[in-house]
């Protein structure tokens, strides 16, 4: 089988965030302020995000004015025209300037912290309720920043997608405009903007199916090895455990794109050289703690993984076992839309909707899983830490339907979002919890694959589920 998420998307969007600049290094509110500007280790930054996208075709450069940001485009824009002479200089538009906070703008995190400790504290637990006062006509007006920033994102995105259908375009902008615009488009309400995490010339790409409203896929979020460490440095104050989420090696039934569900394929040759390639990526890691699936595909992928890691003890997990496809395992896509007219295409569109015959459904999958995973937080979280500077990193290796689950889990999404994620078979994505298991959950990175092919756009074979 080859599933949606394999089929071609029309449109690719790489979105960057700006290098560090003078503001960031201060640990000053930026927003709308334009005094900031790129550090000596900011353009560094933007230049090696340049030499990671170089290899990629792209179409088009869009990019917020705002200096920081601006510059940023404007050296990854000359990496990329060396393979491509005819892209043309980036586009800068206002609905890519970072968030407007004007009480805060200029100011220390810590001064604005001391001055305003109510919105301070909704700027970080209730974001979409963060509201300022400010003069407007001769009035106090009141106005909520972040709910202003999924708007102006919102119609970035329906601008773009309706002039630039089956393009690759690259957008450099500011973390909390880049939050919001992967937000809004995989359907996160501003509740969750605190959700995701942006590091400076991170890179994530998004796949659009069609035009605004239509199916996105994350294809990869918060990509920052290619700046020199494999994963995203954890926010101050994190308390929390680190959970490393690891999708098991290539099978021959995956590289068929054969059903196999809950049949114990092993992994194969190159599978196996997948596991190796993870286990090198995270070697420089400290791991913990790690758990994996029963079955044979994940636990020989955790095995190969731990093997820089001393004696841990790998815990087997039955509720971490893949999707059970029921009379579809083993079959390919021909034979199943042979013997279940319409079924495939509901799998793809409305996977929710369906209860594979004589299996699970995603609303089953959903439930173990996440009980799984809530009892392994569980287990690390509150009084569990290392250290004063070290919390635990925990790895968990299981499989694409229930790394999914997972991954949506993490933002709050349902069965309905099955497909917003993709998993490469040996790919690594982070989920932080900063306060541990009572702590909101941010999704640090996702599907990370740059260590199997070297390039930041996944190249495995996704094969079936």
């Amino acid at each position: 089988m080859s599933n949606r998420e394999d089929r071609p998307l029309k449109t690719r969007v790489i979105i960057v965030r700006h290098g560090q600049s003078t503001y960031n290094q201060l640990k000053r509110i930026q927003g709308h302020c334009d005094e900031s500007e790129l550090t000596p280790a900011g353009e560094a930054q933007a230049l090696a995000a340049g030499q990671a996208l170089a290899g990629i075709p792209i179409d088009g450069v869009w990019a917020s004015p705002l200096k920081r940001a601006r510059k940023t485009a404007e050296i990854i824009t000359a990496e990329l025209q060396k393979a491509t002479p005819g892209l043309a200089a980036p586009i800068f538009s206002e609905d890519l300037k970072e968030i407007s906070l004007p009480l805060w703008e200029g100011m220390a995190f810590s001064d604005a912290e001391a001055q305003y400790p109510e919105a301070f504290r909704q700027w970080r637990e209730e974001p979409a309720n963060l509201v300022m006062a400010v003069p407007q006509g001769g009035v106090s007006v009141e106005f909520y920043p972040i709910r202003a920033l999924y708007q102006q994102a919102a119609r970035f995105w329906q601008g773009l997608l309706a002039e630039n259908q089956g393009k690759a375009i690259l957008v450099v902008a500011h973390s909390a405009i880049n939050r919001a615009l992967i937000s809004t488009a995989i359907g996160l309400e501003p509740e969750r903007f605190n959700s995701l995490n942006q590091a400076n010339c991170n890179i994530s790409v998004l796949n659009f199916i069609g035009g605004w409203g239509r199916p996105v896929q994350v294809e990869a979020m918060n990509l920052t090895s290619h700046l020199g460490d494999p994963l995203p440095a954890m926010r101050r104050g994190h308390q929390g455990p680190r959970l490393l989420l690891v999708r098991h090696g290539e099978t021959e039934w995956n590289r068929q794109s054969q059903f196999q569900g809950q049949i114990d394929v092993p992994l194969n040759d190159n599978g196996r050289a997948q596991g190796q390639q993870a286990a090198e990526f995270l070697k420089p890691v400290t791991i913990d703690a790690a758990y994996t699936s029963f079955m044979a595909r994940p636990k020989e992928t955790a095995e190969i993984i731990l093997q820089h890691h001393g004696n841990l003890t790998l815990h087997a997990v039955n509720e971490l076992q893949e999707i059970s496809h029921g009379e579809w395992e083993g079959l390919f896509e021909a034979d199943i839309e042979g013997g279940y007219p319409g079924m495939l295409a509901q799998w793809q569109s409305q996977p929710e909707t369906v209860q594979m015959p004589g299996g699970e459904n995603l609303e089953q999958v959903w439930q173990r899983s996440i009980a799984a995973w809530k009892e392994i937080v569980a287990a690390h979280s509150g009084g569990h830490s290392l250290s004063e500077d070290r919390v635990q990193t925990v790895l968990v290796v299981a499989h694409d339907a229930v790394n999914k689950a997972l991954l949506c889990h993490v933002l709050g999404l349902g069965p309905e979002s099955f497909w917003r994620f993709k998993q490469g078979n040996g790919a690594v994505s982070v989920i932080d919890y900063p306060n541990g298991i009572d702590s909101a959950p941010v999704l640090t990175t996702a599907n990370i694959t740059i260590h199997l092919s070297g390039s930041v756009l996944d190249k495995t074979a996704a094969g079936a589920l």
